[in-house]
């Protein structure tokens, strides 16, 4: 009886394609996608692999790949539109001397590269081109998850490789335009019938692509807007997140099926417009969770393409795929970075961060093969080079510390790349040393000029001391040097910079990062100088009392505790309590804080045992409730 049951259940199977494919494919990316993550990996490597095991090429289960490619689509549209909604040109303005010179040599470079180590392989020059134009585009998630385990994505140099990659996906979004217009030119070379030539057919392509950008942005920034308003209005989180699914799949749709460009290209644009909308954050935050869900969908069907026996059968391609992404490229990045003056950590940091592909590679790569400008094999090279690179790039990002002093031993190498940023340090560094040495004001050295160390900068200057900031954003130095004030650029955990910043006479050593990993030798260097100095440090969470009860003889002012007395403050201030009364209790807090830091065993919590002020209403004709 058992066999009779076969055939139907290999029916029901057949009929059910779409939901064992989808039951199939997410559970190969989240066992693998646990694994990888727990090798120390990036769960993108799973979910390819996820792809790999339910594929063709493999033995056992084998997805329906038509529908796995559908699939991959929304996730695509759901990717390209989330770019489109957190694209800030302020962000890319912001390190546009960096960023918008270094993305295009550095693409260029694998531009061409590509297309001549390809053409040696005896491809067309359209292959060469766009697998070169594939390889340059770094994988956001990758970069940004390197950036984040090292405490770097808010650090100068996290801002350099993030704007370097942000200029990378205009790139991309340009790439979607071209990549179809070299299939025409393909088509137009091969058939000898009379019709439009290639610059007409070209200048066709370009004319929709006006008319969809005019559409879509100039009309759909009136009519989008509006929409989500009308349904934000409704209370229906149902409803709102259909809109925005709606929006973003039927442009990008409307766009492939009318316009001939890419869906991908459409979302994009689709992104850009809800980004124009006051519900725009509330649009991102909806979208999230099916990106996410659709972008693991999409890497399984980008998997699902991969052919394990392609290693075998032309490793010299994969090698060569390997060399485009992580020699050429970092080369490429060095150099630009050394060349327009940047710190030699920045140009690392940018050279090792980037050296990887990923989503937007294999975007741009299924674009071209659906217009069957490159071979399969393309597609093999892409996702084996993703495979190799990206699971390398965290070994090699987390020993960027070792690679710097590797670089530093050989003397004429980190000239080369340190150079230029040194003749600009040294520069600014003197000015300011001559400034400090002739101050007569009392002296408070203040780490870090973000928001925090800014207000904390004017505040002491107003209260008449002479301040000096030390800072690793050089061009921020430079601006405060041009203005006539002391700022000293390099790491305040180097003695030497200490020393530049006056610490042996400085009152006050300010130090306004919200986290560092080297704030305990900051502290010990700046003791061993001046025994005497008052040092005061910012600490994000009151968790972090264990880690720096030892900092003996300084002061923290933890984020966390300090935004809970200001929201007691205010509502005690609403009760109309007396201020003196208000002043004491919250000094009592920050008393008892203080000697928990000093004297808390570990793993003691965090309690208040203090008794809060009679909340009794001083003016009892308006007692509130």
């Amino acid at each position: 009886m058992i066999p009779s049951l076969a055939p139907t259940l290999a029916a029901s199977i057949s009929e059910l394609s779409l939901l064992t494919t989808l039951a199939a494919g997410l559970a190969a990316a989240w066992a693998l996608g646990l694994l990888t993550k727990r090798l120390g990996l990036s769960p993108i490597v799973g979910y390819l692999l996820g792809g790999v095991v339910i594929g063709p090429y493999t033995p056992g289960f084998v997805g329906d790949e038509k529908i796995a490619h559908q699939l991959a689509e929304i996730g695509v549209i759901l990717m390209m539109f989330g770019v489109g909604l957190h694209f800030k040109l302020k962000d890319l303005l912001a390190v546009r001397r960096i960023a918008i010179p270094g993305a295009i040599v550095q693409s260029l470079a694998a531009t061409i590269v590509g297309t001549l180590v390809f053409l040696a392989f005896g491809w067309h020059w359209q292959s060469g081109m766009v697998i070169g134009m594939a390889m340059a585009v770094a994988s956001t998630v990758v970069l940004l998850r390197v950036l984040m385990d090292r405490q770097m994505l808010a650090t100068p140099h996290g801002h350099a490789a993030v704007g370097w990659l942000l200029v990378e996906d205009v790139f991309t979004v340009l790439a979607l335009v071209f990549v179809p217009m070299l299939a025409v030119g393909e088509v137009v070379e091969e058939s000898a019938r009379a019709g439009p030539g290639v610059v007409m057919t070209i200048l066709i392509a370009l004319a929709k692509l006006g008319v969809l950008v005019a559409i879509v942005l100039l009309a759909g920034s009136r009519v989008v807007p509006w929409l989500l308003a009308r349904v934000a209005r409704l209370r229906s989180r149902e409803l709102f997140t259909l809109t925005v699914l709606v929006l973003s799949i039927a442009i990008a749709v409307g766009s492939a099926a009318f316009f001939g460009v890419s869906v991908a290209l459409g979302a994009f644009l689709a992104g850009m417009v809800v980004a124009q909308s006051p519900t725009s954050h509330q649009a991102a935050a909806d979208a999230l969770p099916l990106r996410d869900a659709f972008a693991v969908l999409f890497f399984v069907a980008v998997g699902m393409l991969f052919d394990p026996h392609f290693v075998l059968r032309e490793p010299l391609m994969l090698v060569a795929g390997l060399a485009i992404v992580m020699v050429i490229k970092p080369i490429a990045a060095l150099a630009i970075v050394s060349l327009l003056g940047y710190p030699g950590r920045t140009a690392l940091t940018v050279a090792l961060g980037l050296a990887q592909i990923g989503e937007f590679s294999f975007i741009l790569g299924q674009v071209a093969l659906n217009h069957a400008i490159i071979p399969p094999d393309a597609q093999h090279i892409l996702v084996g080079t993703a495979m190799v690179s990206i699971t390398l790039n965290p070994i090699l990002f987390g020993s960027i510390d070792r690679i710097e002093a590797a670089a530093r031993r050989v003397p004429w190498f980190w000239r080369l790349l340190d150079g230029r940023a040194e003749k600009r340090r040294r520069a600014v560094n003197d000015v300011s040393a001559g400034r400090i040495a002739e101050a007569t004001k009392p002296l408070a050295i203040i780490v870090g000029y973000g928001p925090v160390g800014r207000l904390v900068d004017g505040l002491l200057r107003d209260a008449g001391f002479h301040t000096v900031v030390v800072e690793m954003n050089l061009r921020s130095v430079e601006t405060l040097a041009a203005s006539g004030r002391s700022a000293i650029f390099g790491d305040a955990t180097r003695p030497d910079i200490l020393d530049e910043a006056g610490i042996r006479r400085a009152r006050y050593l300010v130090m306004t990062l919200p986290h560092s990993e080297s704030r305990s030798d900051l502290v010990h260097i700046a003791r061993e100088m001046n025994p005497d100095v008052e040092i005061i440090m910012r600490a994000r969470y009151l968790a972090e009392a264990d880690a720096l009860a030892n900092l003996t003889n300084t002061m923290t002012v933890y984020e966390e505790g300090e935004t809970g007395l200001a929201l007691a403050r205010r509502v005690m201030e609403l009760r109309e309590i007396e201020p003196a009364k208000i002043d004491a209790f919250l000094d009592s807090v920050r008393t008892l804080w203080r000697l928990q830091a000093e004297k808390k065993p570990a793993g003691a919590t965090h309690a208040v045992p203090v008794e809060p002020p009679n909340d009794a209403p001083t003016n009892h004709n308006d007692a509130r409730p």
